[in-house]
């Protein structure tokens, strides 16, 4: 009996066992793409995106939306695992991968998650505030966001969050992604563009999210926590956080 049961487990579990393969066979060809510009293959090291993306809990079949994409760097990744069995969409920030990115060959299927939000730098140190907003995609089994919770008030981090929680199924995920500040320390100009993994646990709780699991991907021991993130000796080799949160 007990054998009978092993082999039912063992089948039932084998269609989900072989489509986390199938995922990180397309996430690993994703990124040695050579069609990658030269710029973002050189980051890989330090980003680890395979490795990121896999601890996130990252399928193929998702419906994924990735925040302030910038330049298109995990999109040009995000975009090729989802294409065939997926749907990835792309919110807030997203001039550059739209006039850059989406137009080429490949990237016909990613979509714009048109947000209507108006940005303002007046918050402290030229952090961005913004007015409430909703995503019009409901729904989604994961919203990813790297190193970017930084650059807006607390305000605005719970705009956002509350937007993100609104727009997850239940069970949902939730990936972020930043530069790490050192904990209760005072924001300064060089430490401006860096966030305290505390406040960001505490603020996506408050919106109602679970914290499911946190990663040592990105730490550098090296990274004294007080420098500018774009200093010399410390831009490619910060300490950045990495968490997993789930909409119950």
């Amino acid at each position: 009996m007990r054998a009978v049961l092993c082999t039912l487990c063992l089948l039932l579990t084998a269609p989900l066992l072989a489509a986390d393969n199938d995922t990180s066979e397309k996430i690993a060809a994703a990124v040695a793409d050579e069609s990658r510009p030269q710029a973002h293959r050189d980051r890989d090291r330090n980003r680890r995106p395979a490795r990121t993306l896999e601890f996130f809990g990252l399928r193929d079949d998702m419906r994924v939306m990735e925040l302030l994409p910038g330049g298109g760097w995990y999109t040009r990744i995000l975009a090729p695992v989802l294409r065939d069995n997926g749907k990835l969409y792309v919110a807030l920030g997203t001039s550059r991968v739209k006039d850059r990115l989406l137009g080429n060959p490949g990237f016909d299927k990613v979509s714009v998650a048109e947000v209507e939000t108006e940005f303002d730098r007046s918050g402290p140190f030229r952090t961005n505030n913004l007015t409430a907003f909703e995503f019009g995609e409901k729904n989604l089994d994961m919203v990813l966001t790297f190193r970017n919770m930084h650059n807006f008030t607390a305000e605005a981090r719970a705009i956002i969050n509350k937007a993100v929680f609104n727009s997850l199924k239940s069970g949902g995920l939730y990936g972020v992604v930043d530069h790490t500040q050192r904990h209760m320390a005072p924001m300064t100009n060089e430490t401006r563009r860096r966030i305290d993994p505390v406040r960001v646990i505490k603020e996506a709780l408050d919106s109602g999210f679970e914290l499911v699991d946190f990663s040592d991907l990105h730490h550098k021991p090296d990274d004294e926590l007080i420098y500018e993130v774009g200093r010399k000796t410390v831009t490619g080799n910060t300490d950045r956080f990495t968490l997993l949160f789930r909409k119950p």
